[in-house]
């Protein structure tokens, strides 16, 4: 599928896009896009909770038209805050999971990333870790590492644990992990991946587009890292891999809601899935494998649909059980 041209001068000259991405991939998909409508994408690159402060601060006189955060549960809430707007075509409802998405059209999906268990070849057997559960078992103790619970990515894990299985268990499991870590958080998802290639540690949280990158970087030593662990996707039996997405939505005031919304129907277009899964290494939105040799290579594994709509609502809890345990 992809996006029917159309005159400029039809929709808008301009679209004003707040995204928390920031990759050439990104850069290239809004070219092409300007490419086949004439319309020129301005964005503004931040925190996604900035962003979202941004839009509460402007109103009605903010220029953003399009709303792009890489957390379904951020999302929900900017949705709940009525700073998006509803919008509902054809293509979107069939380009994407309805399990994946806003159910009143406020926000789509456009990739898929995967927080996955990455293990170090060398010192962890085939089959020795199944999923999350694992981690916080006592013979991982000094073991683990992840981020902290500050990061985007660390709460929402936690919230599909506590939408799956309960606010206790979803303690437990926490308590056990703090336990098991082999440092404190730090750092982000690629320097988890590297110290478990150095020795720190033997196992590590991550989503699987950050492994993609150091095993396709144009440094070898970059690549050896990400040569040196295995990739696990967790509970192929059971829920299946805590997924979350990189996501659109319309903003509420937005003064080009029709240039917006083909917009986020050129995000779930063929080519521009071809080249998040080949250039950032996150999925295609539909789970179409074939778009990218590393996701190939990879295999298929179960995304976690059950919870991902309870991701924030299960939020608030997630961050007092990392109060609790003491999950810097």
């Amino acid at each position: 599928m992809g996006l029917v041209a159309v005159q400029g001068s039809a929709l808008a000259k301009e679209l004003h896009v707040y995204s928390h991405r920031h990759y050439e991939a990104d850069q290239k998909v809004n070219k092409l896009f300007t490419e086949k409508t004439g319309i020129e994408v301005k964005v503004v690159n931040a925190e996604v909770d900035q962003l979202v402060e941004r839009l509460r601060s402007e109103g009605e006189s903010s220029p953003a038209d399009v709303l792009i955060a890489v957390d379904a549960g951020r999302l929900q809430r900017a949705a709940a805050e009525g700073l998006l707007q509803p919008v509902e075509t054809e293509i979107l409802k069939e380009r994407t999971p309805e399990a994946m998405r806003s159910p009143e059209g406020h926000w789509y999906p456009f990739t898929l990333r995967a927080r996955v268990i990455v293990a170090a070849k060398d010192r962890v057997k085939a089959g020795e870790i199944k999923g999350y559960a694992d981690l916080a078992k006592p013979e991982w103790r000094g073991r683990v590492l992840s981020r902290s619970s500050s990061s985007g990515y660390t709460q929402a894990l936690l919230a599909s644990i506590v939408a799956a299985e309960g606010e206790a268990a979803a303690l437990r499991w926490a308590e056990g992990l703090t336990r098991n870590m082999a440092r404190p958080p730090q750092g982000g998802d690629t320097d988890q991946i590297k110290a478990v290639a150095s020795g720190l540690a033997d196992v590590a949280i991550t989503n699987s587009y950050y492994l993609g990158l150091l095993l396709n970087s144009p440094d070898p030593k970059e690549r050896k890292v990400g040569q040196s662990v295995a990739i696990i996707f967790s509970d192929p039996s059971g829920r299946g891999t805590h997924t979350n997405v990189s996501g659109a939505g319309v903003v509420k005031h937005s003064k080009n809601v029709d240039a917006a919304t083909k917009y986020i129907e050129f995000l779930v277009s063929d080519e521009v899935q071809k080249i998040y899964a080949n250039e950032t290494f996150e999925h295609p939105v539909m789970m179409d494998l074939s778009m990218g040799e590393q996701l190939q290579e990879w295999g298929e594994f179960k995304v976690d649909q059950e919870t991902f709509p309870k991701l924030g609502e299960s939020a608030p809890a997630a961050i007092r059980i990392f109060d609790k345990v003491g999950w810097k």
